[in-house]
């Protein structure tokens, strides 16, 4: 079954992003608290409106993966990504809805590593996880989700 793991919000784009059991979803918005929602992230006004920036999601597994073949210990709340799900191919659904509990979502693109956030790990990041690192996505209802709601697909 594919779950949330974690839960994570930024409160400024250079803050470190803080970890929660619950998180209230807007519908064109994103995730109530984080900087993106508040317009305080960088380039949030280029971004403002985008539904790629609404949300972004990255599986555990390819995280585990990379520390392993690495030999580091980064935790999935330094990946800087709002939800951090098990058992989830992220990939496939890029343009497709899928639910995150009750809440309606559209994969939009894949969210793939930036240069900011391989200077905050590791040089390795960015072609090791090129495709790999998750997915963006449009928040299409409001409403809650807390760890360990389901990941499904839409019946559309």
């Amino acid at each position: 079954m594919s779950s949330i793991l974690e839960i994570h919000i930024a409160k400024s784009g250079v803050s470190a992003p803080q970890k929660l059991q619950a998180a209230e979803l807007v519908a064109g918005k994103g995730i109530v608290g984080d900087s993106y929602y508040k317009k305080m992230a960088g380039y949030s006004d280029n971004l403002s409106g985008l539904p790629a920036k609404e949300l972004t999601l990255i599986e555990s597994e390819e995280i585990d993966l990379f520390n392993k073949s690495y030999g580091f210990s980064f935790s999935y709340r330094d990946f800087r990504r709002d939800i951090v799900t098990r058992g989830a191919r992220l990939n496939e659904l890029v343009g497709k809805e899928f639910m995150l509990g009750d809440i309606r979502l559209r994969g939009i693109s894949l969210c793939e590593p930036c240069a900011h956030l391989e200077n905050l790990l590791a040089a390795e990041l960015m072609p090791s996880l090129a495709n790999k690192t998750g997915l963006s996505a449009e928040i299409i209802s409001t409403g809650s989700i807390a760890v360990g709601d389901s990941i499904a697909s839409h019946p559309n």
